[in-house]
Order: structure tokens, then C-alpha cells, then sequence
């Protein structure tokens, strides 16, 4: 077995290229417009959702076979057309040109694979098995949906801003550190569950002076 190097790439207003317009197309589709991708589909037929992003305007159609031009200022590319051979061939024209490409059918022909994500605003939970055993990575990423609920998404934002503001007030990286472990202490986390959306984060971090006597520890 292969292991993965894991990394969050970031694909915002970037191009990506979906081949196939089935089931595993539309997953992979879904993926990448929560990442922001400008996302081009090219399949003969594409499947409902498909095609209702594309009637929206949410993505780019091409209603025909894949073909090598299609991979030209692409970031990513995703063979799953449902077809060995076409993906295999894809993937093969996607390397020459430098475009990291996943193989639905066969995730060891590819560069990269994909895990089961769970997405609670800027909280990303990614669960693989290096290709080994995706059920077994989409019942655990099932398991992480359940502890971490839609409120993490506040909770990372609380934690943004209070990060910009101790990297704006502290200049010493020892003493930045220290803030930073002490911001996610229990008893911190506690406090930020229950912090109005409103605070900003001079507030936030007065909050955590108050809480660590001052001291960042």
C-alpha cells in the first residue's frame, strides 16, 4: 500500500476538470464547487444534478467525450467517466501535461485520492484509507459529522480573528505560541462556545487575558 502525503489544497477560482457524468462525477463536482473550483464537467451525458448546476450557471458543461485540450489550465483533473480505458487514457495525457489527476476506478493509477470530508464552515475533517477501504473512511467520517456539529463553524470563525489579533499584539513568537495553546485550553473552548458572533477579536483576546490571569498559560 501507497501512503499519501495529506494536503488541503486551495482551488478557489481555479479550473478543474471532471471527466464522466455519473454518480462519482457528480461527488467529485460537489467537492470542488465547496472549494470554490471554477469546475468544467465534459461527458456525453451528465446526470440530473449535473445538469441542474450547469442550467444554473454553478458550473461549466461540455456534452460530448473528453478529449486532451480539455486538461489546458487545469489545476485538477477527475477521471470518472465509467470507462478504464478512457480514464487510464486521461490520466496519461494529464501527466504529460502536469495536472495532478485522480482515477475513479483505480486510485492507485492516479496522483491523488480524495477522502471523506466533513465540512463545518472553515473546520475541514478528512478521513482516508489510502485507497484501501473508502467505506470504511466514509463510516468514520459519518462518526465525525455526529461529534462535530454545524457550531464548529462559529467556533472556527471565533478562533480566526482571534488569531489575527494575538498575531497583530503579541511580537515575541515564544509568548504568540503560548496565547495560541491557551486559546484552545477546555476551559478557553468552553468560553468561545458561548461567545456572541458579534466580538471582535480585541474582545476575544481581552476575554482570554481575563481567563489566563494575563499570563497566556
Amino acid at each position: 500500500m501507497t501512503l499519501g502525503y495529506p494536503v488541503l489544497l486551495h482551488l478557489e477560482g481555479r479550473r478543474c476538470l471532471v471527466a464522466g457524468g455519473g454518480a462519482v462525477a457528480e461527488r467529485k463536482t460537489a467537492g470542488l464547487m465547496e472549494a470554490g473550483a471554477e469546475v468544467t464537467v465534459v461527458a456525453p451525458e451528465l446526470g440530473p444534478r449535473l445538469r441542474e448546476w450547469a442550467d444554473a450557471g454553478r458550473i461549466r458543461a461540455e456534452r460530448r467525450g473528453v478529449r486532451a485540450s480539455d486538461l489546458d489550465g487545469a489545476a485538477l483533473a477527475f477521471a470518472a467517466t465509467g470507462r478504464p480505458e478512457v480514464n487510464r487514457w486521461l490520466a496519461a495525457e494529464a501527466r504529460r501535461r502536469g495536472v495532478p489527476v485522480s482515477v475513479a476506478d483505480d486510485g492507485e493509477a492516479g496522483d491523488f485520492s480524495t477522502p471523506a470530508v466533513v465540512r463545518r464552515g472553515g473546520l475541514v475533517l478528512a478521513v482516508g484509507t489510502s485507497g484501501a477501504g473508502p467505506a470504511l473512511a466514509a463510516k468514520l467520517a459519518a462518526e465525525l459529522a455526529e461529534r462535530y456539529g454545524p457550531e464548529c463553524a462559529e467556533l472556527v470563525e471565533t478562533m480566526r480573528k482571534l488569531r489575527i489579533e494575538i498575531k497583530r499584539s503579541v511580537a515575541d513568537p515564544a509568548a504568540r505560541r503560548a496565547w495560541l495553546q491557551a486559546a484552545v485550553s477546555d476551559e478557553a473552548l468552553a468560553v468561545w462556545r458561548e461567545a456572541s458572533p458579534d466580538e471582535d477579536g480585541a474582545a476575544l483576546f481581552e476575554r482570554l487575558r481575563r481567563l489566563t490571569g494575563g499570563s497566556g498559560t
